[in-house]
């Protein structure tokens, strides 16, 4: 019978070795608990190999707006401009959600500095 503590050291060498580091964080949140990472790919699995690491909630939120982009796909066939083009509505989709983020944390800061002296 295999000790626990192998086989959750075992799964999260798994996860580290799927997600490509040893350090893996939610490239959006922030979350560094790697049972709560994958691997998003930026532009959809059939058009570029090229992942961005997000927290299952982040992910979500990215592959459900990657379905909006999907009609397009059965007007053009597939050539490098339509694979260009679906990375760089992705890379829209990933710097939307970094950019409610960021805004969200600059209002952070701006309230918590109201409160305490610098």
């Amino acid at each position: 019978m295999k000790n626990r503590y192998l086989d959750a050291e075992d799964r999260k060498e798994q996860r580290y070795r799927a997600l490509g580091t040893r350090k893996p964080v939610c490239v959006v949140c922030g979350e560094d608990d790697s049972t709560c990472l994958e691997a998003h790919h930026i532009a959809g699995r059939k058009h570029h190999e090229d992942i961005a690491i997000v927290c299952r909630n982040c992910h979500r939120k990215l592959s459900d707006q990657q379905l909006d982009h999907n009609p397009l796909d059965e007007q053009y066939p597939q050539n490098q401009l339509v694979k260009k083009g679906h990375f760089l509505l992705g890379l829209g989709d990933l710097f939307e959600l970094l950019s409610k983020r960021l805004r969200e944390f600059g209002h952070f800061l701006i309230k918590n500095a109201e409160t305490k002296e610098l």
